[in-house]
């Protein structure tokens, strides 16, 4: 003779069921689904120079690829990227080349900073305002510029209150000095070849 489970155990073992029922059921339609990302816009990303300084008007240098990519925005707003860079654009996106938008910034030389380390008073504003880290240094210590990391977007200049960041020439021209890094690594192939 069986014992008779309880109804608990019954009610358990449907709810159980339903949600690996469920489980499968979202992974298949979250495969059978997928969106894939637009590739004009990787593609207009790698063309822009990755200094997230914000001078186009949007947060970052993948957003502004993303307006450009919708048309939301003209391919002349990346001073950093500095005409060069508006006539690559105008070749992958087959326009017209324009000139740099005034309103966002002039293009300018080949520039990074320096932390004159006699006035820093280590209040970290510079750290918090740098997009790409290239700052390091501790609460009330000296901090440094990581001149490799630097891209002279110029954002910490006016977050210093005490003015001790100033521009100075990069060692050497950047496009002999700074390798251009991948927006994503996507393969363990690229990422150890990096």
């Amino acid at each position: 003779m069986i014992p008779e489970l309880p109804h608990t155990f019954w009610a358990l073992a449907g709810m159980v069921s339903l949600a690996v029922v469920f489980g499968f059921l979202i992974v298949w339609v979250s495969k059978k689904f997928k969106v894939e990302g637009n590739p004009i816009v990787e593609q207009i990303n790698n063309i822009l120079p990755q200094t997230q300084c914000g001078q186009c008007n949007y947060p970052g240098c993948k957003p502004y690829a993303e307006a450009i990519a919708n048309g939301d925005a003209p391919i002349n707003q990346c001073p950093p990227g500095g005409q060069e860079g508006i006539k690559k654009l105008a070749e992958l996106l087959d326009m017209e080349v324009l000139e740099l938008n005034p309103e966002n910034g002039q293009e300018a030389a080949d520039q990074v900073v320096e932390i004159v380390e006699a006035d820093c008073i280590g209040c970290t504003k510079c750290i918090q305002v740098c997009p790409v880290d290239a700052i390091v240094g501790a609460a009330k210590q000296m901090h440094t510029v990581i001149l490799d990391e630097c891209t002279g977007c110029d954002l910490c200049i006016p977050a210093c209150p005490v003015d001790c960041i100033i521009q100075i020439p990069a060692p050497i021209p950047a496009q002999l000095h700074r390798q251009t890094k991948p927006a994503l690594l996507h393969t363990i192939e690229e990422a150890s070849s990096w």
